[in-house]
């Protein structure tokens, strides 16, 4: 069947080139962008050179700038879809002012006849009520580069997600780069000028695209038009910057230093000419704090990045444009230690110190776990301009991670405490990603269409190496027949298990080899699609159908409608709008084929955590999404936009982690509700001064039983409890707040951000009654709480300390434990919300990470000696200024443990030109 789609595919192609051939018109920005031209001429009709033309969207902060040539014309290319005021000016003429806005890649021309004026006039545009909303069906928010570079950013080696979570509604915080967004995990997916990756872009799964060689950002945080697929909850829609037009050559060098000894180090230019362009930015960060760490203290966590991207863009003729995308970017981080695998005794106390001797008798050592991470992408497209109403795309891509995880020299250094790791761990992985993407817009009168396909193969090898390194793992096991896993005196292994693992267990007499798994898919999926944008009088309809077919390690092919409908009550600058979309939710390609066949092999099975035999494959999901929003200005400086979300799943996905390590495996449950709402509040800029608040609370409930995938229990299954339970993405609150102050037009600005996150759900703290798993009575018969996961498994001192964890006046240290059981009169954390006694309930009140709000501001200057041609730029930046000591999350079956991040000071400085 699959055949005959690729037949239909070429045909589709095919038919697309013949009627390319035909046509002759005006150039044209690459997919997801748009581009304005005119023509300025005075009252009789003739020319008017030298004129000044601007385009600015008062709410992205979007502005530019040119001036008509010779013949009187204008233009502008690499325009986000967006509604803007066009201003024009010139010497001896009144100003004029209009509205445009481009919704699709069909250029938007206007004529502009200027009317003459008495003397030369300035004009200032102040953005009216009605300029503020979008009549536009589906919640978004769009961000332009003239606000996030002035956005104090936590984490720069995770750049781009980080100015997601503090930019746009809907979005919960976690470590290392990862985000919520709507309830789900890492169902968000990245259009990057056009080119769909889908694959987790967080810093350790893959290298993100750099900050520095973006324009502007829309995030779809509302039901997807048809054109977006696989991973929805959030699309982020990403326009990278262009040198076409940019006939004076124009870059800057900027270097930084900080706290943790992190250093930077970048450059960028832009230049070219009117039918050709070249952007290209280049660079490099060195960090002592790589990674979120497991301890707030900085142990074992250093890394780099090295990031190159080029964008050339080329006019081939007035019909033919061809763009593009080149990528490659390397990185370096070590894993972050506990104080458990810092300071590691011989296997951590496991068995009977030996010196600091391993059972071969080297030294152990501290454990140094590392990653290497590559990433290359290109992507070249051709578009082609049929009419002035008509633009067909042509695009192919090949993306591809390598990722490479290496053990500690002496594999019993990676020996962690029974909750965490017990083996000895190295991966190479690999993950290619190319395809074919095709469009054709076509806008005439109230429609705005687009007919599209895309073809993608996804090319996964899986190579993992692994050996026990506990010596208790396998005398804690029983062969098949129930007995002992082998005999003490003898170390014979009897039955499977046992036989299947002794091979691999490095601490038998005269040690073991290491287990190497291989594994190799192929992922094909075929997307065909077609949206209008229908507008009429006060009305906005987005109607489209989308089909997607997948062939991974199994088939699905999903039907997917799509609806909008928006509604502008003109008179009190109001927008209504309601949505729908039946979505696709493919698995996820990170480690597929580990973990859907992982538990059917004798020696993984055991050590993954599976609580089944055979093959767990995944089954593609599919999600009936209902969005129900309000848009309203009040005033000139005041915009309000606010959404609720109803959304249903069946077989919702999610990660679960694999010791200590970053190595994660994707897990499926039968289904999931997320309801929620999410809402921006933007103040555009007033005398200097606008502002941003973002805010969603979402309510993420999961139903067992798991139906795909290795084993990740959840702690309502170990407590004999129903479901739901929240899955460790849910958060009742958290708002984002952006103050910013640009005193005079070229002098000093300040940038602030309140960050407040009412706390993820954490699984695994001791609480007492309810689901608890850690109920129990102390000596005296007293109600107390055992200090065990959910498993049963007792807390070493050091993950006690690491959630706050208190007996009475006794606070745990990393090396000194507290009473265990300890009294529940006495028993409370100072960084975990633990639910009062007899109520903890895995649905309605789990156990959570306690609330935290969190502060960084940024004071600097874009031109400290008011240069003209050349600038001199100087940034001071602050992140978490009242060193808050908060967690992210906490043994969180799906995450771990990490800390947010410390006070951390950095200044850069930079040569503009």
């Amino acid at each position: 069947m699959l055949a005959s789609y690729k037949k239909s595919l070429r045909a589709a192609f095919i038919a697309f080139f013949c009627l390319a051939l035909g046509v002759h018109a005006s150039a044209q920005s690459v997919g997801n962008s748009g581009s304005i031209n005119g023509t300025v001429v005075d009252p009789t009709g003739a020319v008017v050179a030298k004129a000044t033309v601007e385009i600015r969207n008062p709410v992205s902060g979007f502005d530019r700038a040119t001036t008509t040539d010779a013949s009187g014309k204008f233009e502008f290319t690499n325009i986000p879809f967006n509604p803007y005021h066009l201003v024009v000016t010139a010497e001896g003429f009144a100003a004029t002012v209009q509205d445009v806005e481009p919704r699709s890649a069909v250029p938007v021309s206007v004529a502009v006849k200027l009317k003459v004026s008495g003397s030369t006039t300035q004009v200032t545009v102040e953005a009216e009520g009605g300029d503020l909303i979008e009549n536009d069906p589906t919640f978004h928010t769009d961000v332009d580069k003239n606000l996030f570079d002035k956005l104090p950013l936590e984490s720069q080696s995770s750049s781009l997600s980080n100015l997601v979570t503090l930019a746009t509604p809907g979005i919960s915080a976690d470590s290392n780069g990862l985000f919520h967004g709507l309830g789900e995990h890492a169902e968000a997916s990245f259009s990057v000028d056009g080119q769909p990756i889908t694959d987790q872009q967080s810093k350790i799964f893959s290298n993100q695209i750099p900050l520095d060689s973006i324009q502007s950002m829309e995030v779809i945080a509302g039901a997807p038009p048809a054109e977006y697929g696989d991973k929805t909850s959030v699309v982020i829609n990403v326009t990278t910057r262009s040198g076409q037009g940019v006939t004076t050559p124009h870059g800057s060098f900027t270097a930084s230093y900080g706290s943790f000894g992190t250093s930077t180090g970048a450059f960028d230019l832009s230049y070219g000419g009117q039918n050709w362009g070249n952007f290209i930015s280049v660079s490099g960060l060195n960090s002592g704090r790589f990674l979120d760490p497991p301890e707030f203290v900085v142990l074992h966590d250093k890394g780099n990045e090295e990031n190159v991207f080029d964008r050339v863009d080329y006019q081939i003729s007035s019909a033919d444009s061809i763009h593009l995308n080149f990528g490659y970017t390397r990185s370096w981080f070590q894993t972050p230690n506990t104080f458990d695998s810092q300071n590691a005794t011989p296997w951590n106390g496991v068995v009977v110190a030996n010196g600091g001797l391993d059972p071969n008798g080297n030294v152990v050592g501290p454990a140094d776990q590392r990653s290497q991470i590559k990433t290359f992408n290109i992507a070249p497209s051709w578009t082609r301009l049929l009419s002035s109403t008509a633009v067909f795309t042509l695009g192919a891509f090949v993306r591809r991670d390598q990722f490479n995880y290496y053990p500690s020299g002496n594999p019993f250094a990676d020996l962690g405490p029974i909750n965490l790791q017990r083996e000895s761990i190295g991966q190479n992985r690999k993950l290619t990603n190319a395809g074919l993407r095709s469009d054709l817009s076509y806008v005439k009168g109230i429609h705005n269409i687009k007919i599209g396909a895309v073809y993608e193969q996804t090319f996964l090898d899986e190579q993992d190496r692994l050996g026990i390194v506990d010596p208790t793992f396998l005398p804690s096991l029983t062969d098949a027949n129930g007995a002992p896993c082998y005999n003490a005196t003898t170390h014979q292994a009897i039955d499977s298990p046992c036989s299947d693992l002794f091979p691999y267990d490095l601490t038998q007499p005269g040690g073991g080899s290491l287990y190497t798994f291989n594994g190799h898919t192929d992922v094909k999926e075929l997307s065909l699609y077609v949206r209008d944008n229908i507008t009429k009088g006060n009305w906005s309809l987005n109607l489209g159908l989308r089909g997607d077919f997948y062939n991974g390690l199994v088939t699905h092919k999903e039907i997917e409608p799509r609806l909008g409908v928006a509604y502008n009550v003109k008179k009190t600058n109001t927008v209504l709008r309601v949505s729908y979309a039946r979505l696709l939710e493919t698995p996820f390609n990170e480690n597929l084929v580990l973990s859907s066949t992982g538990c059917a092999n004798a020696v993984l099975n055991p050590l993954l955590g599976c609580t089944v035999p055979g093959v767990t494959p995944f089954n593609p999901g599919f999600r009936n999404e209902f969005h129900a929003g309000i848009q309203q200005a009040f005033g000139r400086y005041l915009v309000f936009s606010g959404e609720y979300i109803w959304k249903y799943t069946h077989n919702g996905y999610d990660f679960s982690i694999l010791g200590n390590t970053p190595i994660t495996f994707p897990v499926e449950w039968e289904r999931a509700k997320i309801p929620g709402y999410a809402g921006r509040v933007s103040v555009p800029n007033y005398h200097g001064f606008s502002a941003l608040a973002v805010f969603s609370s979402v309510a993420a409930r999961f139903f067992t039983p798991q139906i795909g995938g290795a084993g990740a229990v959840p702690s309502v299954a170990l407590a004999g409890g129903s479901t739901p339970f929240r899955i460790d993405h849910d958060e009742k609150f958290n708002l984002t707040t952006h103050l910013q102050y640009q005193l005079w037009k070229l002098g000093p600005w300040f940038g602030f951000n309140w960050r407040y996150d009412s706390g993820l759900v954490a699984g695994q703290t001791p609480c007492y009654g309810g689901n608890c798993a850690q109920t129990t009575v102390d000596s005296t018969g007293a109600p107390a709480v055992a200090l065990t996961d959910s498993f049963g498994v007792p807390l070493t001192a050091d993950q006690e300390f690491e959630s706050g964890l208190f007996c009475g006046s006794q606070h745990a240290t990393p090396t000194v434990a507290l009473p265990n059981p300890c009294p529940l009169s006495q028993y409370g954390s100072t960084l975990l919300n633990v639910p009062k006694p007899n109520t903890e309930n895995d649905d309605k009140n789990p156990p959570r990470i306690a609330a935290r709000s969190l502060f960084d501001v940024s004071i600097g200057h874009d031109n400290l000696f008011r240069g003209d041609k050349y600038k001199v730029s100087l940034q001071l930046t602050a992140i978490n200024i009242t060193n808050k000591y908060a967690l992210y999350n906490f043994l969180s079956t799906f995450s771990g443990t990490h800390y947010v991040t410390p006070r951390a000071l950095t200044a850069e400085i930079g040569f503009h030109f």
